[in-house]
């Protein structure tokens, strides 16, 4: 709609226009209970106390919302057809000291933006929550919608007796008729104000800290979820790790939580991981594990708590002044969750999930046509909206480990707490970051910032090494080197590891890799020598940004490849390990690895891999591989080996282990031929047995989804599955696994419902398309390919951002690896060079996905041709 899409310089302007003393809103949410048409909208009421620099001049309101009750200014009834065009109320004339008040009626979401309206298929319960992000708190109520002109807020909910409600300040007194009245909240900014509201299943706690001063601080904890999830709900593990996070960040940041008490909500068909809503975050309910799960979700867990923890500090505490800057609390966030995780609670791995899953998040983000700087160009919302990507959280984070690298962690901690003095419940930029970190550690940061924040890009780093006759080092260098289209050679402050094998550390008494050697070295122009490590032996592995100190791609000399070829499980340690294994995966997606040898890697060494995450990881990137760039003529072959090894190592696992649990759903993920779809079918049907093995509900999900995509589970089994789990996650599952049919009527039914209507939820829409698109039916979705290109513009423009993004990433036909369709992106490219900026990226996102796969297929076929 016009106007919707808030750029900018119009936020500047009405940031420069306007300062917001107090907002007041107050919602009448009883209706989430009726039927039908009656059940879409909700009232708000909403009072905004704020002040004009210059007495006349005019700005607007943001609202969106079906209609408008009144809008009153000032003492003065305005017309709301005249001043609300369903996106923006214009205010004009305005005064020094101004009252706006507007009532407004609003509508329930289905999409997950605003406030989200889910009815529990399991019992009939109606459940809401609001998430705003990037900037749908205008979904909910009237207001200035903008990071920078922050306000304290006070919410007035009222709601069917009987319900929990929730919202960032305590409840100010008992709820009387469904009426909650919440505490006035510290000045924060609209998009993380949260209601939540509903019949949930609630458990306190309390959190108490005694301050060096002798002052006490006790916070109350809450945590929630749906009744239906309540059996499931490990209450006390989300409270020991919330407790364990508050603890260190009262540690290192040397401020108090600023925000009175914590709760945290589980929610329905959530769309992020979570929302760092001061005092009332929300988290995808998924965290609540309805069976069986490796260490590494709840790892995953863990960090996700801390990560929007730090975000009381770092973003709602001291806010960006926009979306340019959004990286200020989202790296912040990304890089102190694994710090905590890895310091204060039992997850002392977590920079091994760091570097092998969100740096491989990061390094795909960077090599993306639509990569940006760490700190980005941001027009507008929809830019901000793209935004959340691998830069902004992953390499930022990776960045801001390479900066504490290099100014040292302690005056990396005192910059951070002098930032929340200065800046509490203000708005930053860039510079008021660096000002401090300057201070704290004596270094002029403005050529780290040039190099690191204010440049795309990944760079790549290569040993280099000559020995002499005796097999010793005379000589160890680091090549760097830079995309052509993002030149620049940054600092770096790596360390470098020579590993060599040595006997009795492996498993078995085997010898294994260790590392005997280590130096670090500050990393600068293309090339840089490494004086201390001449004159050691000659090593069997040189791995450059050993401990994952800097943010670049490694690379491996020729030695040092072979090496891995042929004994990468004898690596002893984790992380190096999983170093290695990313930087394999780097080179397969840069199609200088032929994919069949990182697939013959898995099925050698995956077996040996002893951190969970990282299995995980290597059995989605395999699939990758397979799926995507394997030479078509190689694929059934490599995928009958990869099913093979799946196969051995889950009979190979220890019983009622997690790393069986990976295997089964390896296994289950790569059958294709009859006897692996006979052993599918007999987990789920209970005819097959492995020891210790516990098939419970999700798994069987798991099995059953295979079983439908190769046409051997008909609609009548899926819906006898339903019956077994008639709940919101069974009927996710359900949807998924019925559009994963190989029949041509599923392929249109499923289309129709996601691309030509909106009846579906965020969630099921998300399944649909999950289940849509599977790999090994390429000719029955061919078809899709030139619809796709013919439906994304109508789709971005009838349907809401998150939707819209949903269909156009999900639903490009990748699985189509063929010119033809690369040509067709770049058709479509070409004849919409006006279709929204946001539009383009995301469809040139997906067209570079698919220019890489055709390169590791090239280089894949290649290798197969080679005698």
């Amino acid at each position: 709609m016009p106007g919707e899409n808030l750029s900018r310089d119009e936020a500047r302007e009405r940031g420069r226009l306007l300062s917001v003393d107090a907002y007041d809103v107050a919602l009448d949410v009883r209706s989430a209970l009726a039927h039908g048409a009656d059940a879409d909208t909700f009232r708000s009421r909403t009072t905004i106390r704020f002040r004009c620099a210059e007495p006349g001049a005019a700005t607007f309101a943001d609202l969106l919302a079906p209609s408008v009750t009144s809008v009153t200014l000032n003492g003065r009834e305005l017309d709301p057809a005249a001043v609300f065009d369903g996106t923006r109320i214009t205010l004009a004339a305005l005064a020094a000291e101004n009252v706006l008040v507007v009532d407004a009626q609003c509508a329930y979401s289905r999409t997950g933006e605003g406030l989200h309206r889910f009815v529990d298929p399991e019992d009939g319960e109606v459940y809401l929550y609001t998430q705003y992000e990037p900037a749908d708190s205008r979904r909910v109520f009237a207001n200035f919608e903008q990071p920078d002109l922050k306000a304290p807020f006070t919410f007035d909910v009222t709601a069917p007796e009987g319900w929990v409600v929730l919202s960032n300040g305590a409840q100010d007194g008992a709820a009387e008729g469904g009426r909650h009245r919440f505490a006035t909240t510290r000045p924060i900014s609209t998009y993380i104000t949260a209601v939540v509201a509903g019949p949930y299943h609630y458990v306190s706690d309390s959190y108490r800290r005694t301050f060096k001063d002798g002052t006490t601080l006790e916070i109350p904890l809450g945590a929630l979820c749906r009744k239906g999830l309540a059996k499931h709900f490990d209450a006390d593990d989300v409270f020991t790790v919330t407790k364990q996070g508050l603890d260190f960040f009262h540690d290192h940041f040397d401020f108090p939580y600023p925000f009175g008490k914590y709760d945290q909500a589980f929610v329905p068909e959530y769309n992020l991981g979570a929302m760092e809503n001061p005092g009332c975050v929300t988290f995808r309910e998924e965290f609540i594990f309805r069976g069986k799960v490796t260490e590494a979700s709840y790892e995953r867990r863990a960090n996700v708590i801390l990560h929007e923890m730090a975000h009381m500090w770092f973003g709602d505490l001291v806010t960006m002044e926009w979306w340019d800057d959004l990286w200020l609390k989202e790296s912040f966030a990304d890089f102190m969750g694994s710090f905590a995780l890895v310091e204060a609670t039992r997850f002392t791995d977590g920079w091994i999930t760091f570097a092998n899953q969100r740096k491989s998040w990061a390094y795909r983000a960077d090599q993306l046509p639509s990569t940006h700087p760490v700190t980005a160009d941001i027009r507008d919302l929809e830019d901000a909206k793209l935004n959340f990507d691998g830069i902004t959280y992953a390499k930022g984070a990776a960045v801001l480990k390479q900066l504490v690298a290099y100014v040292g962690r302690e005056a990396f901690l005192e910059g951070a707490r002098r930032y929340f003095k200065r800046h509490a419940y203000g708005n930053t930029r860039l510079t008021d970051l660096l000002t401090v970190l300057e201070e704290t550690s004596g270094r002029d940061l403005a050529a780290w910032s040039r190099a690191w924040l204010e440049t795309a890009g990944v760079n790549s780093l290569t040993p280099q090494v000559t020995c002499d006759a005796q097999d010793r080092i005379t000589e160890l260098g680091i090549l760097q080197e830079a995309a052509p289209s993002h030149p620049e050679l940054r600092p770096h402050r790596v360390a470098v590891g020579l590993y060599r094998r040595q006997g009795g550390l492996a498993e078995g008494g085997d010898p294994a890799l260790v590392r005997y050697a280590r130096a670090e070295v500050d990393v600068s122009g293309p090339r840089t020598v490494v004086p201390e490590l001449a004159g050691l032996e000659r090593p069997e592995l040189i791995l450059v940004n050993d401990e994952d100190l800097t943010y670049g791609k490694v690379r491996f000399d020729e030695g040092s490849l072979a090496t891995l070829r042929a004994r990468l499980g004898e690596l002893a340690d984790p992380m190096a390990r999983a170093q290695c294994w990313a930087a394999l995966w780097g080179l397969t997606r840069d199609g200088l690895m032929p994919a069949r040898d990182y697939l013959d890697l898995v099925r050698r060494f995956a077996g040996r891999e002893t951190d969970i995450g990282v299995l995980q990881s290597l059995h989605d990137q395999a699939q990758t591989a397979l799926e995507h760039y394997a030479a078509p003529e190689h694929r059934e072959s490599a995928g009958r080996e990869l099913a093979e090894g799946a196969l051995r190592e889950l009979r190979l696992a220890a019983p009622g282990s997690g790393h069986q649990l990976t295997w089964a759903r390896q296994v289950a993920a790569v059958a294709a031929s009859p006897a692996d779809l006979q052993l599918v079918q007999g987990l789920l049907d209970g005819t097959a047995k492995i020891d210790g093995l516990d098939v419970d509900q999700e798994l069987r999900w798991t099995l059953l989804e295979p079983l439908a995509a190769h046409g051997l589970a008909d609609e009548s089994v899926i819906a006898a599955e339903l019956a077994r789990d008639d709940t919101a996650s069974g009927r996710r599952h359900q949807v998924r696994c019925l559009a994963a049919r190989p029949s041509a009527e599923v392929k249109q039914q499923a289309w129709q419902a996601v691309v030509e209507s909106d009846v579906l939820s965020n969630a099921l829409v998300e399944a649909t398309i999950a289940g849509f698109g599977q790999p090994g039916q390429r000719e029955l979705l061919a078809p899709y390919a030139p619809r796709y290109f013919e439906a994304i513009e109508r789709v971005w423009r009838e349907r809401s951002i998150e939707i819209g993004m949903d269909v156009v990433r999900g639903l490009f036909p990748g699985w189509l690896v063929e010119h033809s369709t690369l040509d067709a992106a770049d058709r479509w490219l070409a004849e919409h060079d006006r279709a929204a900026p946001a539009l383009r990226r995301l469809v040139l996102e997906k067209r570079d996905d698919l220019a890489r796969a055709l390169r590791a297929q090239a280089c894949d076929a290649a290798a197969g041709a080679r005698p």
